[in-house]
């Protein structure tokens, strides 16, 4: 056979195994998908636009990760209960949560300044000046990694709301309420200015009101509150002033936490992922939970639920009640300490503007 005989020869093999390599490409994306990394992930939410959202966000993941990743969303207390969550995540029972970090302050006093508190930071972007402004994200994964979890990152979500069952229209109203709150600083801010709190988890929050266990509730804002049916169960709704939808938790911050051992046996790759993925989610998460709490105002409304706001100088009072109890849990432990000494020095900054040498006038911060 001559050159020319062995070139053609040649290239009838290379097209040959190009064709079958084609044709068995199949059975090679069936071998990836048969490799595909699945995490349960429970979220804090029981309904409404919140569950819907993440339920909607984690089915998305499997195509996005071409099938190397893939995230099996679970509502409230499916896998395990609300207040367990946190050790589920730990003890490996659940891969990865998505929750509201205020409900670890009992057992980690940091996370009572990782969601807001009472007239602390207000706003999403002065959050965000504490995570990425202020190594907030590098102090709080360290402050996680401790307990065998990382914490990817927070999750913005909204202000939160109070449903009563007695209207609540100033600062000596809240005397003798008996009141659902998530625990924390908040639980202790309410309890000094006479109301008689307790913890629930939010599925427990509508059978409390029924039965009257609870006089009211705080509990996230008006769209979930009233796919939950608060409306059928109080009169009335309770906020801050005008501009201040809420003064105990106007930016609700969630996270994104996966356990320590699943997430370091991630590929780079898919690490770098969920990294940028959880912003995604933020985004979309917030962006429909306003759209959703914009809507369901007038369901409310409609429903006969009278609206009430307190006045600044019931503001004042809360902050006289509220700032020592700042310091009082941020010296819990080093670790409160240190994400409150950076918070503090936002809310002190010009730029914020929330705290002033008087308000703070003989307080200490143990770092």
């Amino acid at each position: 056979m001559n050159d020319k005989a062995e070139t053609r020869v040649s290239r009838r093999k290379l097209i040959g195994g190009a064709l079958a390599g084609a044709v068995a490409a199949p059975h090679v994306a069936n071998a990836q998908a048969a490799q595909t990394t699945v995490l349960k992930v429970q979220t804090s939410w029981p309904a409404g636009v919140g569950l819907d959202t993440f339920k909607t966000w984690c089915t998305t993941i499997k195509e996005k990760t071409g099938g190397e990743l893939e995230f099996k969303g679970f509502a409230a207390k499916e896998l395990v209960g609300d207040f367990e969550l946190l050790d589920g995540v730990r003890n490996g029972v659940v891969e990865a949560m998505n929750s509201f970090t205020l409900y670890w302050a009992g057992k980690v006093p940091a996370t009572a300044f990782l969601s807001s508190y009472v007239l602390g930071l207000r706003f999403p972007h002065e959050w965000d000046m504490f995570f990425y402004s202020m190594d907030g994200l590098k102090t709080t994964r360290e402050i996680f990694a401790k307990l065998g979890v990382h914490y990817v990152n927070r999750i913005h979500h909204g202000a939160n709301i109070i449903h009563s069952k007695k209207p609540i229209r100033s600062f000596d109203d809240f005397k003798d309420l008996k009141l659902r709150v998530p625990g924390g600083m908040i639980a202790e801010t309410f309890a000094a200015a006479g109301a008689k709190t307790t913890l629930l988890p939010g599925g427990e929050v509508f059978s409390a009101l029924e039965k009257g266990v609870i006089d009211a509730a705080d509990y996230t804002g008006p769209a979930v509150n009233y796919a939950l049916g608060f409306h059928q169960v109080t009169k009335y709704v309770s906020m801050g002033p005008a501009g201040l939808m809420s003064i105990y938790q106007p930016v609700d911050l969630m996270d994104f936490c996966v356990n320590m051992n699943v997430w370091n046996k991630l590929s780079p790759k898919m690490q770098t992922f969920i990294d940028r993925e959880v912003q995604v989610y933020s985004n979309e998460h917030f962006a429909a939970i306003q759209k959703a709490d914009m809507a369901a105002w007038p369901l409310l409304e409609k429903a006969g639920t009278e609206i009430n706001r307190l006045a600044p100088e019931d503001v004042e009072q809360f902050q006289k009640i509220a700032v020592p109890i700042w310091f009082k849990w941020a010296n819990k432990d080093k670790d409160a300490a240190r994400i409150f000494k950076a918070q503090l020095d936002i809310m002190a900054n010009p730029t914020v503007g929330y705290v002033t040498p008087d308000m703070i006038k003989g307080q200490k911060l143990d770092l």
